[in-house]
């Protein structure tokens, strides 16, 4: 999970005191230092959430508000989402895409009354607000929010354990927000994750963070889970990771996020164009894209990693996994990676190469397990 220097000095999260009397083993990620895990493993922590409720860091991540009346016109013309017609307190994933048609970011966009919440990825956030400010920053305010905190309890006891702190949060639906008061502190909370599981998102101010958290591990449905677990849950939820699913070279099409592009926005539709790439990604959306992101399982045992190889029958080289690991609630090896459109079915045999041996592998459907996200 290290994708840092140790030579870079880490940032830490208002957490990191916790996070240590928690016995958690820290790694560098996004130039922060983050727990992997915690004294119970990566297996029990993905576990927890799959059963229970598990409580993540996530203060890594980018907050930005978008403050101004031209607010929504004005991140349009960056990304390829419906962001005028996004309703109050309603929530939508979207994402940043440069002239060549490729991925500069993934994000999470809430409208609020005043504002636009932005949540950007944490290995991003810098080059997302300097792009933000460059290109719409005449247009609305642009505002970092770096004196805030975020927390993810994510798992299907999450409403039940959150709930003691401020019943109104179990009105929430997926993709939706609200402001409540948790433990002291003024929050904005989204039911969201990145687990595939019902859970939420709570902005809190940083100064209060470690007493949320506090509040949250007291409940007896709550353990910590690290970013370990985190990658294990969002992989068999068949969720991108940044940076290895996707990234600057791939395009929405190509990525299998063409349900993240509203119709109003696609070619022939009402606000059709007007971004980055707009051209090439329109040309994709109509006519395909050369290459495909697939699900991909393991037909023996052993775990297939990322930048592995893909083969045809005949030995051609046709791919690469982007992420891969032995599921624990699937119990099997997964993975994706991107193919040749023409072997991206689902069924088709491939081969992974992992040190020299040839791995069976097949496409298959994604999510590898379930989601199971609260829609009232």
């Amino acid at each position: 999970m290290s994708d840092t220097s140790a030579a870079t000095p880490l940032l830490q999260t208002p957490l990191h005191a916790l996070h240590l009397e928690l016995g958690a083993r820290m790694v560098p990620f996004a130039g922060y230092a983050m727990p992997v895990q915690y004294p119970a493993g990566i297996i029990a922590e993905h576990r927890q959430c799959r059963e229970s409720a598990a409580l993540f860091d996530v203060s890594h991540m980018g907050q930005v508000r978008l403050v101004g009346e031209d607010a929504a016109a004005a991140l349009e013309s960056l990304v390829p989402q419906d962001i005028a017609g996004l309703g109050l307190l309603k929530q939508r994933y979207a994402f940043f895409t440069h002239d060549a048609g490729g991925l500069r970011d993934d994000l999470m966009v809430t409208r609020r009354e005043g504002d636009l919440f932005l949540v950007v990825n944490a290995g991003c956030k810098d080059a997302d607000i300097a792009h933000l400010q460059a290109c719409i920053g005449t247009r609305c305010q642009v505002i970092p929010e770096p004196d805030r905190a975020l927390l993810a309890l994510q798992g299907p006891k999450a409403a039940e354990a959150l709930s003691r702190l401020d019943a109104g949060v179990a009105a929430l639906t997926f993709m939706t927000g609200g402001h409540f008061r948790l433990a002291g502190a003024d929050c904005f909370v989204t039911r969201s994750g990145y687990t595939g599981e019902d859970g939420y998102e709570i902005s809190v101010p940083a100064a209060l963070a470690v007493e949320l958290a506090r509040a949250l591990l007291a409940q007896p449905e709550v353990a910590p889970a690290g970013l370990g677990a985190r990658d294990t849950l969002r992989l068999e939820a068949g969720l991108c990771l940044y940076g290895h699913d996707i990234d600057t070279a791939t395009t929405p099409v190509e990525a299998g996020l063409v349900w993240a592009i509203q119709k109003l926005r696609r070619p022939g539709g009402e606000r059709a164009g007007g971004y980055p790439g707009a051209e090439l990604i329109g040309a994709q959306l109509t006519g395909g894209a050369p290459r495909r992101r697939v699900g991909l399982v393991g037909l023996e045992r052993l775990p297939v990693r990322e930048g592995a190889p893909l083969l045809d029958a005949e030995g051609r080289r046709v791919g690469q996994v982007t992420s891969g690991t032995v599921g624990p609630t699937v119990g099997q090896p997964i993975a994706m990676g991107y193919v040749e459109a023409t072997l991206a079915a689902v069924g088709t045999a491939l081969f992974a190469e992992v040190r020299g041996k040839r791995v069976p592998m097949r496409v298959a459907a994604m999510p590898f397990a379930p989601h199971r996200y609260f829609r009232g």
